[in-house]
């Protein structure tokens, strides 16, 4: 039989991967850029377009290199993208209006803080929570308690609709086309053929709503977004994507699915059941539960998103982030507390403690339980004892606890029964952080073979609808473990105090940037449209002589 390939291409928020993989499953190919991020004022996140197509097309024509093969031998290739990041451009020249607006961007900071404390947004959730109490409708009594955040598109969008003039009369005439960066990535990839984005993405835009699988009305009237700009909604797999134009690396190559990186992780964890769970800690810290045909109603913050469509088969997540992870480990290491974040485990472990120091990890805000953009990053409880392994430890250790608050959160709204988190992303090589997740969750933790699992999706999926495996059986069958973290009842004891006293430091830093006394301290953020560095808004350091307050 004729040896099949699919090529994955998976766009993060720092990297861009290529692979190409065999029948068998095996990458024989791959290849990989850095993606350049600008931030020309304080709070902005951003991409330039240009710079990221160019790395995108020369990453995939290395990874056809490295496989020896030529795109005329690429059976099919699936796509996966970061989420919530977007651009705009013209309908008539195809010129964006702007870089594209990133997830990890805070510009519109005060526009969520408004419309959150705003008398309409009362109103609404107020009635919400009548509709609640007649109906009974956990929608409606999720949509009491639902906050704006700046990881959602939506005031980004909002923002950008309000302040970028060409955008505002592109938009008032007709002529303005928005997307996430997977519905631009498919535009120019056809050759502006296909205005297209699949239900994973559209779901955590935070104006496509679950419920009903539509794009909100209620949201496109209230934040004045045109609903002629708004791409289709399609399935997460499927021939509709169409193929790449032969001019881009040779020849036409189908593209058979487009998804966001979570859903992608999901599939090569191989979380097609409801209750399995999978743990992506990458730029940051995703975790997602199978929670089969029902969308999630949380009174948490945990986010209902459609973790994919395939025809009948519609299967939704719940999911709770926290947005700040490699992140915040990258910026330990530009501070100096070590040279190579593969050191971090063993200089966490050379201490016994933290010595009383907590980290909270909170660039981009909190997320469940707390859903706070004006929570602030910082050590607490630095006195004179306290040295370098202590503050790398604390570190490490808030990663961690942040986790487990998450499952609380799970735990607290699902009935299901949980014994095992499947591990993947970047940070996830960190044995101190993983082996830590297990002892505060009481979890079994899976790491793979090989941590990129949003690629490995990619290549299920596709291969699935090509018929290259035969059922969701056998890429179960094809999933490497490569290493299993046991919980250790006695580590979660004698972390109870740690938490309890981390937990009191988080929730003094809350709200932190929502005080007027402190709002000058918001332009202490570094800027440098040229770098491709951490520059964290939400940070600074507190120390107490004699250890944590009380």
């Amino acid at each position: 039989m004729e040896e099949k390939f699919i090529l994955t291409l998976d766009i993060g928020t720092t990297t861009i991967r290529a692979y190409i993989y065999n029948t068998k499953a095996d990458a024989i190919g791959k290849a990989s850029d850095q993606v350049v991020l600008h931030y020309p004022s304080p709070g902005f996140v951003e991409i330039d377009p240009d710079e990221l197509w160019n790395s995108i097309v020369n990453v995939v024509r290395k990874s056809l290199e490295d496989a020896r093969i030529t795109a005329a031998q690429v059976t099919a290739m699936g796509i996966s993208t970061q989420r919530s990041t977007f651009i705009t451009w013209s309908r008539e020249t195809g010129k964006p209006f702007h870089r594209f607006i990133t997830w990890k961007d805070i510009r519109a900071n005060q526009l969520v803080k408004q419309w959150n404390d705003s008398y309409i947004w009362k109103l609404i959730r107020a009635g919400s929570y009548a509709l609640y109490l007649v109906s009974r409708s956990k929608r409606f009594r999720a949509g009491s308690v639902l906050k704006f955040m700046n990881t959602q598109t939506t005031l980004r969008l909002c923002w950008a609709l309000q302040n970028i003039p060409d955008l505002k009369a592109a938009a008032d005439n007709g002529d303005a086309m928005f997307g996430t960066l997977d519905c631009w990535l498919l535009y120019k990839l056809t050759d502006s053929k296909i205005h297209m984005t699949d239900v994973s993405s559209a779901s955590a835009t935070g104006f496509y709503d679950p419920f009903t699988m539509e794009w909100a009305n209620w949201a496109l009237t209230l934040f004045r977004i045109p609903a002629s700009a708004l791409p289709t909604v399609v399935d997460t797999a499927g021939d509709h994507f169409t193929s790449t134009s032969p001019s881009i690396w040779g020849a036409a190559i189908p593209i058979r699915s487009c998804m966001a990186d979570q859903t992608a992780s999901m599939w090569g964890s191989c979380c097609f059941d409801v209750g399995d769970v999978k743990l992506t800690m990458g730029t940051g810290t995703f975790f997602n539960i199978n929670t089969g045909t029902n969308p999630h109603a949380s009174v948490s913050g945990l986010y209902p998103i459609v973790a994919w469509r395939l025809g009948k088969e519609l299967v939704y997540s719940a999911e709770g982030a926290n947005n700040d992870t490699a992140s915040i480990i990258k910026w330990a290491q530009t501070l100096g507390l070590f040279e190579n974040p593969q050191e971090t485990a063993d200089i966490a472990m050379s201490v016994p403690d933290s010595d009383g120091v907590y980290f909270i990890p909170a660039f981009s805000g909190l997320g469940p339980p707390y859903n706070d953009g004006t929570a602030a990053s910082g050590f607490v409880g630095m006195k004179p004892s306290t040295h370098r392994a202590h503050l790398v430890r604390s570190v490490l250790e808030s990663l961690a606890f942040r986790t487990q608050q998450l499952y609380a959160c799970v735990r607290a709204e699902t009935d299901c029964r949980y014994s095992c988190i499947r591990l993947d992303g970047g940070v996830s090589n960190n044995d101190f952080i993983a082996q830590l997740v297990a002892d505060l969750t009481g979890l079994r933790v899976e790491r793979p073979l090989h941590v990129e699992m949003s690629s490995q999706g990619c290549a299920h999926i596709v291969g699935l609808h090509l018929g290259i495996w035969k059922s969701k059986e056998e890429l179960k069958s094809l999933r490497q473990i490569g290493c299993v973290f046991k919980p250790r009842a006695h580590v979660r004891k004698y972390y109870e105090v740690s938490i309890e006293r981390w937990e009191d430091a988080v929730r003094r830093l809350c709200g932190w940037y929502g005080h007027s006394k402190n709002k000058s301290t918001q332009s202490l953020a570094i800027s440098d449209s040229s770098s491709n560095s951490i520059t964290p808004q939400n940070s600074f350091k507190i120390s107490h002589k004699n250890g944590p307050a009380k």
